[in-house]
């Protein structure tokens, strides 16, 4: 999981816990990972502003209430808890632990999905510039244009759907 994350973000492992386990860590992950141990809540809140200010979009992912004001401020901030039902920091997601590993998949599927919201709004404001086109010079009856206005929203709602089943299919989101 991390090597693919590490293809396309760059990493950095923000912890308020001691270099115990860095050895560990640096078997596990890839190389030229940052490390920042012994972080404080506003340490961590301070980093990610700072990152910001560069111009940088930084999720944060984080597991405890020591990461809620990292979470809040970051621009993702996806809190992995045991159980879903009991952890609720100020964040935008909340991922259970056991499905940590597919996140490359979340971010992957989340960027095909923008991409298939970009897809709708062009086919509904090309579909709408043309009724248009056809109103104003009269040559669309309103009872034509009652009948393709409802089409024009369900051509819109099956390419999302079709899209969506396609995509996280292709995807495999939930594997």
């Amino acid at each position: 999981m991390f090597d693919a994350l590490k293809e396309k973000y760059n990493l950095i492992i923000l912890s308020g816990d001691n270099d115990g386990e860095k050895e560990k860590l640096n078997n596990l992950l890839p190389k030229n990972v940052a490390y920042y141990f012994n972080q404080k809540p506003q340490q961590k809140l301070d980093f990610i502003k700072n990152l910001q200010s560069q111009g940088k979009n930084v999720m944060m992912i984080g597991d405890g209430l020591n990461d809620a004001g990292a979470l809040a401020q970051s621009n993702i901030g996806l809190a992995v808890s045991e159980d879903i039902n009991v952890f609720s920091p100020a964040c935008d997601g909340i991922i259970a632990a056991e499905k940590f590993r597919i996140i490359p998949n979340y971010l992957k599927s989340a960027k095909h999905t923008l991409l298939l919201i970009k897809i709708s709004f062009a086919i509904s404001f090309i579909y709408n510039i043309l009724g248009m086109f056809f109103a104003v010079r009269g040559e669309l009856s309103p009872i034509l244009a009652a009948i393709l206005m409802p089409i024009s929203s369900i051509s819109v709602v099956l390419f999302v759907t079709i899209g969506t089943n396609i995509l996280f299919r292709k995807d495999d989101i939930c594997q």
